[in-house]
Formats: C-alpha cells, sequence, structure tokens
C-alpha cells in the first residue's frame, strides 16, 4: 500500500510539471504569434494611404478665388508661376 502511494505521488507530480511546461510551451508559442501578428498590422497600417487633409476653412470662398485664378491662368492674364504662386497664398501653403 505504501508503494502504491509513493507511485502515485510521484506520478502527480511528474503530470504536473509535464501541464506546467506544456502550458508555459503554450504560451510562449501564443506570444510569438501575437508578435507576428502585430509586426503583419503594422505592415498593413504603414501601407494603407494617408487621410486626406481637411479642405481649407472657408470652402467655398476658397474655391471660388481658385476657379478666378484658373480662369485668369486660362485667359493668359496669369503665367504659371503667377497662378501657382496665388495659389499657395490662398491655401495658407
Amino acid at each position: 500500500m505504501a508503494r502504491t502511494a509513493v507511485v502515485a505521488g510521484t506520478a502527480s507530480a511528474v503530470s504536473g510539471r509535464v501541464q506546467r511546461h506544456q502550458q508555459e510551451k503554450f504560451a510562449q508559442d501564443e506570444a510569438r504569434e501575437a508578435a507576428v501578428d502585430q509586426a503583419r498590422y503594422e505592415q498593413e497600417y504603414a501601407r494603407q494611404p494617408t487621410a486626406p487633409t481637411a479642405p481649407p476653412a472657408g470652402g467655398a470662398d476658397v474655391l471660388d478665388q481658385l476657379e478666378r485664378l484658373a480662369e485668369l491662368q486660362r485667359q493668359g492674364v496669369l503665367t504659371e508661376a503667377e497662378f501657382a504662386a496665388q495659389k499657395a497664398r490662398i491655401l495658407g501653403a
């Protein structure tokens, strides 16, 4: 009977160690998979196009001014350089 108790106790201890080892291994595997998933997510996020910037304040007024400038350029009143300079001024760049 004592022998059975020793064998059962030893088997229980070994079983507990095996379970702990497996749990540690599974935790390491999960951590590794999470790191790989995070890296993939960050790569995908880096490839995403950036969101368009908000239109300048007073959007309709700015559009009207740009349209007038474009018309003046089409008529030959403004050169390309003058148009670009005025456009930059209007857009605040």
